[in-house]
């Protein structure tokens, strides 16, 4: 608490960047970042001491239930997706409706693209329509992925929150020229991807990390702007090993969040 406001800190702390990254305000890409929960201690406590320029004021309509998980799922897909090459109208597809990328539905179609849920198995097109995505594909069905991207005019932008890097793969020929695939899922494998799926369309292949204490800031007033909320399950501080691991399981539905008092 701060003057009586709330306040949320994200996911990346830092040192004292190289000042060409201070200046051009990237400060998440600082190569001496200093992360809560890895660097030093910080996340599961009742309180934590955290840099001033690290915190993001949350509005009064957001609960900070709501607002913990917009610090990191939130942010990812939010910046992902404003910081694209994709403008109002356009087709974006988002791979994987989870974690991340039911967030990443709902902040698409509230930016005024045309939006495509991408997912496994034809039981999750109901989840995408709730989240309000246009068209969804079954990334199981026989069509494949990239093709019922071409249908439907090919995808300005994918953004690949699904951890897999052969679905991931799956969704570059679906590209329209100069298409981008925007990835924010950490995969440890490598992407297969050939030079000649990129040159002659003159796709863009990037990855996307987090974002600043700006971009939470704007992250959480645009999410109270829209009404757009997280899924989540709660659970008390005291059970956080469990939700640990319900969230390694797969099982959590989609952040699980702790409270304290």
């Amino acid at each position: 608490m701060a003057g009586g406001r709330s306040g949320g800190g994200g996911l990346v702390r830092r040192q004292l960047p190289p000042l060409h990254t201070l200046q051009a305000g990237r400060l998440h890409l600082c190569g001496n970042l200093k992360v809560s929960g890895w660097a030093y201690d910080g996340g599961f406590a009742e309180a934590v001491i955290a840099p001033v320029d690290a915190l993001a004021h949350i509005p009064e309509s957001l609960a900070a239930t709501d607002a913990a998980p917009m610090a990191c799922a939130g942010v990812t897909t939010y910046n992902g997706l404003r910081r694209s090459s994709a403008r109002p109208g356009d087709l974006v597809a988002v791979l994987g409706i989870g974690g991340l990328g039911h967030l990443a539905v709902r902040y698409a179609v509230a930016m005024g693209f045309e939006t495509v849920a991408i997912a496994r198995g034809a039981g999750k097109a109901d989840l995408a329509k709730q989240l309000g995505a246009h068209h969804y594909i079954d990334s199981t069905a026989g069509t494949p992925v990239a093709e019922a991207l071409q249908t439907l005019g090919g995808a300005k932008v994918v953004l690949a929150t699904a951890a897999n890097a052969d679905a991931i793969t799956a969704t570059v020929d679906g590209l329209s020229h100069r298409g981008e695939l925007v990835v924010i899922g950490a995969a440890p494998e490598p992407l297969g991807i050939s030079p000649n799926q990129l040159l002659m369309r003159g796709k863009i292949v990037r990855g996307h990390p987090a974002g600043t204490a700006r971009d939470v800031q704007d992250t959480l007033a645009f999410s109270a702007l829209h009404g757009i909320r997280p899924m989540i399950e709660l659970l008390p501080l005291d059970q956080a090993n469990e939700a640990y691991q319900k969230m390694l399981s797969g099982a959590a539905r989609f952040r699980m969040v702790l409270t304290t008092g």
